[in-house]
């Protein structure tokens, strides 16, 4: 997938900046693009961008959720890959992180489901209260069009 095309003014730009030693993102702010362009274009040009201190935050949105299963299944892969010997603090700090992300996912899973759950049933009862209504109004049409009738008593 391709982007906007970058202009000739764009590309100086871009020049200017870098020489100004701007980060990643002021001139992706500037340029009115996406930080990884910048980088890209700045790659393609020969330029030597500073990305130290840029952290990339662009997270990959799925279609679907994982599910419950997937997500026990990085969960196990984590505390799997956890007992073995001689694992570096980094690595350490990285499967803690799974693992916390894996049960903080695990519990919202279950908030969603049950949410889920409500809305359906909030509708159904939507939907239900709408129906009686509709029968009520009808009710309420058919006695007041139809005419009172005389009340006989017979007088013994």
């Amino acid at each position: 997938m391709t982007g906007k095309i970058w202009t000739a003014q764009q590309e100086a730009e871009l020049k200017t900046l870098v020489e100004a030693d701007s980060n990643v993102d002021e001139i992706a702010v500037k340029l009115q693009k996406t930080p990884k362009a910048v980088i890209t274009k700045a790659q393609r040009l020969g330029l030597r961008l500073q990305t130290e201190d840029y952290v990339n935050t662009s997270i990959a949105i799925p279609r679907e959720l994982p599910s419950v299963e997937e997500a026990l299944k990085m969960l196990a892969g984590a505390l799997k890959a956890s007992i073995k010997p001689g694992l570096n603090r980094l690595e350490v700090q990285r499967l803690e992180a799974v693992a916390n992300i894996s049960k903080t996912y695990k519990e919202l899973l279950g908030d969603y489901v049950h949410y889920r759950d409500v809305e359906r049933k909030l509708k159904e009862m939507e939907e239900q209260n709408a129906q009686l209504k509709q029968a009520l109004k009808e009710i309420q049409e058919r006695t007041s069009s139809s005419t009172p009738q005389p009340v006989h008593s017979q007088v013994a």
